[in-house]
């Protein structure tokens, strides 16, 4: 066997132990013969396109529940059995899946939707209100009974409410402007249970004509989800009960996220096999959790722009203090790297939309007759956001 590095990991790969045996099994776009836990849920989504069977339309679709409750793989499965039974129909029906947050403007997604029904459209240039109608006019010429599917659709009521765009009322109302021919359903699936309070009253009663609320997995469904998984995904043997168990537990302290608890799995098999290690153990699993925490990290961090990041290191220089303060360490970084400040409205919009992500936390505090403030603070490590800057030639001079 070489001595060169590169050569002793490629043959270690070729010729070690391979405790993965389908790999595909762990990511997130598989989909199991069987979900498991999710009868009531499949019954449920299921009873409310059952309309499509009988040509006609079915009512618009809100799912709530959080990251990894199997919202998206539920809808998917129910899709792909009505697709199969209704494709001699002379019902000529069009299912389009989209995620709000891989489009980055309201257009984008409208052109991703407009490109599945045959519309050639342009990247830029036109208006949101063209768009919308050229999917309209569509539909309506072609008869289509069309199902758009939008994941992560609080995020798009977000890009909706900044830019006073509602396209929301605009999907849910579509109908009116398609009595002639064709229909659009929305169906959209939400990782917030508080989404209904951010929108208008107007898209409140069209959008959720029909909803499905998806319950947090328990540890112990976690454990027969992995198992299962398991099975599949790796040799047998590979895992053992206290590592599957510790998988379980620490995805269940994360709000009973399946989705987490399988990407864990994979990680730690992966940690596993370039140790040669013959199985996977506790150990494995442990840093798996920390290399996952640490990678989603890093990410989030690098991918802000320049001042959404000099306002982290603001943050940062100024644990606990208010937007004042935070804002002035701000305009010093600034100086010290030659850069144009931003005003302190737009840097205290800034501030609230890096909070959601959950890097930096605020929290009012009340000052009463002076009224109230906000003061933040980092949720991870000062060598984390320092580490994850390190290679920013701009930033350099101020860590």
């Amino acid at each position: 066997m070489s001595n060169d590095p590169v050569d002793k990991l490629l043959d270690n790969a070729i010729q070690g132990n391979s405790l993965l045996k389908d790999r595909s099994v762990l990511q997130t776009k598989f989909e199991p013969e069987v979900i498991l836990h999710r009868d009531t849920e499949l019954a449920k989504v299921t009873q409310a396109l059952l309309p499509i069977l009988k040509g006609s339309r079915p009512s618009n679709l809100l799912i709530y529940g959080k990251p990894g409750t199997g919202k998206t793989l539920v809808v998917s499965k129910v899709l792909s059995k009505i697709e199969k039974k209704v494709q001699d129909s002379k019902f000529p029906i069009k299912f389009i899946y989209a995620n709000a947050k891989d489009e980055t403007t309201i257009y984008g997604l409208l052109v991703h939707l407009g490109s599945k029904l045959g519309i050639e459209l342009p990247t830029t240039g036109l208006s949101i209100s063209i768009v919308f109608t050229k999917i309209i006019d569509t539909i309506k010429h072609n008869s289509i009974n069309a199902i758009f599917v939008v994941d992560e659709i609080d995020y798009l009521a977000e890009l909706a409410s900044k830019t006073g765009k509602d396209i929301l009322y605009n999907l849910t109302r579509a109908n009116e402007r398609l009595k002639e021919g064709g229909s659009l359903t929305l169906i959209g699936i939400s990782n917030l249970l508080t989404f209904k309070e951010r929108l208008d009253p107007r898209v409140i009663s069209s959008l959720s004509e029909e909803e499905v609320v998806f319950t947090n997995y328990s540890v112990d469904q976690i454990k027969q989800i992995l198992a299962e998984r398991i099975k599949s995904a790796f040799i047998k043997d590979a895992v053992g009960e206290a590592a599957l168990n510790l998988c379980a537990a620490l995805a269940g302290q994360e709000h009973g996220d399946a989705r987490r608890a399988i990407d864990l799995l994979r990680v730690a098999g992966e940690l596993a096999e370039r140790e040669q290690a013959n199985h996977v153990t506790e150990e494995h699993i442990r840093r798996a959790a920390q290399k996952m925490e640490e990678d989603k990290e890093f990410t989030a961090l690098n991918s802000y722009p320049l001042h959404e990041k000099l306002l982290i290191v603001a943050v940062m220089r100024s644990n606990g203090a208010a937007t004042g303060e935070v804002y002035h360490t701000y305009k010093e970084l600034c100086k010290t790297i030659r850069q144009k400040e931003v005003t302190q409205r737009r840097a205290t919009q800034i501030l609230s939309d890096i909070e959601l992500s959950g890097l930096i936390t605020g929290k009012i505090i009340h000052q009463g007759m002076h009224g109230r403030t906000k003061k933040y603070n980092l949720t991870i490590q000062p060598e984390t956001v320092k580490k994850a800057f390190q290679n920013d030639i701009i930033l350099a001079d101020i860590l």
